[in-house]
């Protein structure tokens, strides 16, 4: 018989207590529900078996183990869990970075050591490993959502300057699940966040994981859904931020980066690439002619 824990508890926290008392088939699913705690709060009991392999009726044996009537009520409160976190994800720093009327240099100096703290901390062994990843599959793609939009068309641009016809933005044409039918195995996909982590982002990591996708997550944390199932993950500090919002400037060192470790394995094909594309934009008169003119 499962010991019974207390109710008060959240759903994960009853979960590692109950989990030592479980039957060796429960524990497994205990397990992979641990370890995908978005996927339990969005998908439903079917396709969450699937994933883990197991039967539906395990989910519910678990959360009856656990003190629920049955998994919807286990569902529901893992979602409750889950909602503290996000209702004021940027107003809610306001107790750590400071209120408004303070001092705006001192806040902004705050910023910036933050951030220039935050760049040394950032390791090149693994940009150069995804870069590997970019430069062998014949497309990659670029995903990011919300404020973490900006990064992606950042590295979208660059990589198309050399590989214009092997780059793409998901979601650049139509709503971002037209592009999901068109990921195969073996293309790459650089997705970009940052807690609290869009659902379009989630949505777009499992489709690219369904599909056999190389996934590269340049992510806040290892812990993030977006890194789930990355074969290459690239970490930057958004929280230590002080501002009330959390910093990408650690995401656009990492994306630029990625970029021009892609650039330098792409040898001689990338540079031919790139001066086509230079002479290009020169015939169009993209840039206002002068020597002090470096604005790209």
């Amino acid at each position: 018989m499962v010991k019974q824990v207390a109710a008060d508890l959240p759903p994960l926290d009853l979960l590692r207590q109950a989990m030592p008392d479980l039957p060796p088939r429960l524990r497994e699913v205990g397990r992979f529900l641990s370890g995908h705690e978005f996927d339990a709060a969005t998908r439903s009991m079917r396709g969450l078996a699937a994933a883990a392999g197991v039967n539906p009726a395990s989910f519910t044996r678990l959360a009856q183990a656990l003190g629920y009537k049955g998994w919807d009520q286990l569902r529901d409160a893992l979602i409750e869990a889950r909602r503290p976190g996000t209702e004021a994800p940027f107003s809610g720093r306001l107790a750590v970075a400071g209120k408004p009327g303070q001092d705006p240099a001192a806040m902004a100096a705050a910023m910036i050591g933050s951030d220039a703290a935050g760049l040394t901390r950032i390791e090149a062994v693994p940009v150069a490993a995804a870069a590997a990843a970019l430069h062998a599959a014949p497309r990659t793609w670029i995903a990011g959502f919300r404020s973490c939009r900006s990064v992606a068309e950042l590295l979208h641009y660059q990589l198309r300057l050399f590989r214009p016809d092997a780059v793409q933005m998901v979601g650049s044409a139509g709503p971002e699940d037209l592009d999901f039918g068109a990921f195969r195995a073996g293309q790459a996909i650089v997705v970009i966040g940052f807690a609290p982590y869009s659902r379009a982002s989630v949505m777009t990591v499992r489709a690219a994981r369904a599909a056999g996708c190389r996934i590269i997550a340049i992510a806040d944390t290892p812990q993030a859904p977006v890194s789930e199932g990355a074969e290459h993950l690239l970490l930057f500090e958004a929280k230590a931020s002080p501002g009330f919002f959390p910093s990408l400037t650690g995401a656009v060192a990492q994306a630029q980066a990625l970029a021009a470790a892609a650039f330098m394995l792409g040898g001689k094909a990338a540079l031919l690439r790139l001066r086509q594309t230079e002479a290009r934009l020169a015939a169009h008169s993209q840039y206002v002619p002068g020597p002090e003119n470096t604005d790209r």
